[in-house]
């Protein structure tokens, strides 16, 4: 079976969605059942030199430089690159991760690959985005409304609620988000054991809500915040008791930092099912998130974590955790939920089977 991944939006979550699939298939189910070819576009924040080291030398790479947002000049080149491979590749199976993904491979795809070949993961709706207009947001949802009866294809929603807003737009499988158990290797690294210690992961843009997390560390100086990733709004974590890392190399390195939190924290004003959250889950860390789409799917509000809908609730909820005996019981039960509901192997074999039908 040959399979074509495309994505447009190539780093962090969809980033580690697509190695961890792909190196699933190859290594742990049938090294040589599966052909597979990802067509990538470069974003700033992927480091292309690891590529080759988190990938099997059996994955082939095709690099489609593709525009995050609508441009038509620069979107019409793109079609027709991407066209051209599909032609030349003729998949037996295409799956394309986020929006722009979507509509581009759903057209280069017609007439080369039956609809009912086509997989989409939309990975965070874009008329969810919280930077963009109401107008907007409305013509982003009649895209993926219409790109989806024209072109066909159907979309692998990854959490319950995704699911609800795929189910209203066309042929949907709920198959959730998993993350890898069986390699959950670090050496916690304690960044200041002398101040309780609050962190996140993510890139640094306005979908992370930096300014939302500024101004909880600002109202709780007397706590240690830590941001592990880059990006072009660093500028806004003025706080003096935030430390950005900048990105690490290695899960390892990135499962050792996330262990010396006592609180895994996530403000983003609008999500898929995070990747970061789960590892932070599994590493047995109560959750405090907003209160969107994506994080409703993994934290359960009171249990695991604490679900906020403001910067306030978000302080509230720390100060809570402080207390060690109830940070333990809701760091035990995201560990629980997280391996009950998001072990990649499970997941993973159910998408597999869908490809196979």
């Amino acid at each position: 079976m040959k399979i074509i991944h495309i994505a447009e939006a190539f780093s962090t979550g969809i980033y580690t969605y697509i190695r961890d699939l792909t190196s699933y298939m190859i290594d742990v189910v049938n090294d040589k059942k599966f052909e597979i070819i990802i067509i990538y576009s470069k974003r700033d924040v992927l480091e292309e030199s690891k590529i080759k080291e988190d990938f099997s030398d059996r994955v082939k790479f095709i690099k489609i430089q593709m525009a995050r947002n609508i441009t038509p000049r620069s979107d019409f080149d793109s079609l027709f690159q991407i066209r051209k491979v599909l032609k030349q590749e003729k998949p037996d199976i295409l799956h394309l991760h986020s929006s722009k993904a979507g509509v581009l491979g759903r057209i280069g795809a017609f007439g080369i690959i039956p609809r009912n070949h086509i997989f989409y993961s939309p990975h965070g709706y874009a008329f969810l985005r919280q930077d963009i207009s109401k107008s907007s947001q409305k013509f982003y949802h009649t895209i993926e409304k219409y790109i989806q009866l024209i072109f066909g294809g159907t979309t692998i929603a990854s959490g319950e609620t995704e699911l609800e807003f795929a189910k209203k737009i066309g042929k949907t499988f709920f198959v959730r988000n998993g993350i890898d158990f069986k390699n959950q290797k670090f050496t916690p690294l304690q960044i200041d054991r002398e101040k309780f210690t609050v962190g996140t992961i993510g890139v640094l843009h306005a979908q992370k809500n930096p300014l939302g997390f500024n101004e909880i560390a600002n109202k709780m100086p007397e706590v240690n915040f830590v941001w592990i990733g880059d990006g072009e709004l660093r500028h806004q974590l003025t706080a003096p008791n935030i430390t950005v890392t900048g990105w690490v190399r290695t899960r390892e390195e990135l499962l050792s930092i996330t262990a010396g939190f006592d609180v895994y924290m996530q403000v983003s004003l609008w999500e898929g099912l995070s990747i970061a959250i789960l590892e932070a889950m599994a590493l047995g860390k109560p959750i405090v998130a907003s209160n969107i789409v994506g994080n409703k799917d993994s934290v359960k509000d009171g249990v695991t974590g604490f679900l906020i809908n403001n910067t306030n609730e978000a302080v509230q909820a720390i100060y809570k955790l402080q207390d060690d005996s109830l940070r333990l019981k809701m760091g035990k039960a995201s560990y629980q939920r997280c391996k009950s509901f998001f072990d990649k192997d499970k997941n993973f074999d159910e998408l597999i089977k869908i490809y196979e039908k």
